[in-house]
C-alpha cells in the first residue's frame, strides 16, 4: 500500500517528529518540491548577520517614524492660524508632517518585510495537485506540521532583535493608522459652553443662542479673506458675514445665511475699520448645523404656501428660512429650483417642497426641513425670531420629531 493510500493512526502520528510529519504532509498533498535552497546554509555566515542588521534598521526606522507621527499628532500646534498670525508656518506644516511620517513609517516596514522574505525565507519551487473533499485527520495534523516547519525554516524564531523590531513596528504602525480616528469619536450627549456652534450636543446650533436672548442677524457669507497691509496679511476691518435686508434678495432666489450675533456685526453704519471680528464669524460659517436657506418666494407662489401647524408665523412675508442640513444623513440641501419651488439635496436626490413647510416629496429623506422663525428688526435687517423648535439634521436616538 502506498503512502497516499495508507491510513495513519493517532499513535503513529504522535510518534513522528515535526520534520517527518512535514515530509509526510508534502507527500499526502501530492506536492512535488522541484527546487529548494537555503539562503544561508553555512552557520554564522557574516552575510547573514549583515542582512539581519539591515532589515532590523528598516523596522527600527518604521518605529521611529511611527513615534514621530504620534508626537506630531498629539503635541504639534494644530489650531487654525490665518495669514499674518504668529505660528502660521507651524500650523501649515501639521498636516504634511502627519502624512510624511505615517507614509514613511508604513513604507519602511514594508521594505523590511520584503527584504526579510528575500534574504531569509528559503527559495523553493513546489507543484501541487488539487483535490476535492474534506480533510482527514492525517491531513490536519500534517498541515500543522508544515506550518511549524515554515516557521522554523524562516529562522525568525531565533532572531529576537529582528522579531522585536517587527512586532514593535507593526503595533506602532497600527496605532499611527488608528490614532486619527480617535479625533472622530465624540460623546454626543456631553454639553459644553453654549457658543456660536452650539454646546456640542446634536440638538443645538448657533441659532440656539437666541434662547439666551442673543440677537441673531441672518448673516450672508461674503467670501472675504485676509488682505495685505504694510507687507503682512490681516483680517482687521474685514467682515466675512454681513447683515441682510429683505430687498437684498430678489423674488425666486435663495441665499445661504449663518447666525450673526449682534456683538460681532461690523458692517453698514456699525462698520469700524479697526475691529477684527473675522475669526468669530468664521466659527459661525463652520458650525455644522448653522447653515440656513433663506428663500424669497415669488408673490404668486407665496399665496399658495401651506404652513406647518404651530409654525404659521415663522415666515416673514414671502421669506422662508429652512435648515440647509438634509434630514436624511446631513448633506447640504444646496439647490433650489424656483420653477417648482423644490429644495434638492445632491447627495441622494431627496427633494423638499418649499411651499409645503419643507416637506419631503422625493428620495430617502423622511422628515421636513426644520424651519427657522424670522422677522425684521427696527433697522430693517432680517433677524431670527427664535430658535428651531426641533433638532436640525438626520435622526438620532433621542429625537422625537
Amino acid at each position: 500500500m502506498s503512502k497516499e493510500q495508507k491510513k495513519y493512526t493517532t499513535q503513529e502520528l504522535n510518534s513522528m517528529s515535526n520534520e517527518e510529519l512535514a515530509r509526510l504532509g508534502t507527500e499526502l498533498d501530492e506536492v512535488t518540491v522541484a527546487y529548494r535552497k537555503e539562503r544561508f546554509p553555512i552557520a554564522n555566515d557574516p552575510a547573514e548577520k549583515r542582512a539581519e542588521r539591515a532589515i532590523t534598521i528598516w523596522f527600527v526606522l518604521g518605529i521611529v517614524l511611527a513615534l514621530a507621527f504620534m508626537a506630531i499628532y498629539l503635541f504639534w500646534p494644530w489650531h487654525y492660524k490665518d495669514l499674518g498670525s504668529e505660528g502660521l508656518w507651524q500650523y501649515t506644516l501639521y498636516t504634511p508632517l502627519l502624512g510624511i511620517t505615517m507614509g514613511l513609517s508604513i513604507m519602511s516596514m514594508g521594505v523590511g518585510a520584503v527584504q526579510y522574505v528575500k534574504k531569509f525565507i528559503p527559495e523553493e519551487i513546489s507543484v501541487q495537485r488539487r483535490h476535492d473533499g474534506p480533510s482527514e485527520e492525517v491531513d490536519r495534523r500534517t498541515l500543522v506540521a508544515l506550518l511549524n516547519d515554515s516557521w522554523e525554516t524562516s529562522t525568525l524564531g531565533r532572531r529576537k532583535v529582528l522579531k522585536g523590531a517587527m512586532a514593535g513596528g507593526a503595533v506602532l504602525a497600527g496605532l499611527a493608522v488608528m490614532a486619527p480616528l480617535g479625533g472622530m469619536i465624540k460623546n454626543p450627549w456631553k454639553k459644553g459652553p453654549l457658543g456660536i456652534q452650539g454646546d456640542g450636543t446634536l440638538w443645538t446650533s448657533g441659532w440656539t443662542l437666541s434662547n439666551e436672548g442673543v440677537k441673531l442677524y441672518l448673516g450672508r457669507d461674503t467670501g472675504a479673506i485676509a488682505e495685505e497691509h504694510h507687507g503682512h496679511y490681516s483680517t482687521q476691518g474685514i467682515s466675512r458675514l454681513v447683515r441682510m435686508r429683505p430687498e437684498d434678495l430678489s423674488a425666486g432666489s435663495m441665499e445661504t445665511v449663518f447666525p450673526l450675533p449682534a456683538e460681532y456685526v461690523n458692517d453698514g453704519e456699525s462698520y469700524d475699520p479697526n475691529r477684527d471680528v473675522y475669526e468669530m464669524q468664521m466659527h459661525s460659517v463652520h458650525g455644522p448645523r448653522n447653515p440656513v436657506m433663506l428663500i424669497r418666494l415669488r408673490t404668486e407662489d407665496a399665496l399658495k404656501a401651506v404652513q406647518r401647524e404651530g409654525q404659521e408665523d415663522f415666515h416673514y412675508g414671502d421669506y422662508y428660512a429652512y435648515s440647509k442640513i438634509c434630514t436624511h444623513i446631513g448633506c447640504p440641501t444646496s439647490l433650489y429650483e424656483q420653477q417648482t419651488n423644490r429644495i434638492l439635496c445632491p447627495c441622494h436626490q431627496s427633494q423638499f417642497n418649499a411651499l409645503h413647510y419643507g416637506k419631503p416629496v422625493f428620495g430617502p429623506a423622511a422628515r421636513a426641513l426644520p424651519q427657522l422663525p424670522i422677522t425684521v428688526d427696527d433697522e430693517g435687517y432680517l433677524v431670527a425670531a427664535g430658535n428651531f423648535v426641533e433638532p436640525v439634521g438626520p435622526a438620532f436616538w433621542e429625537r422625537r420629531s
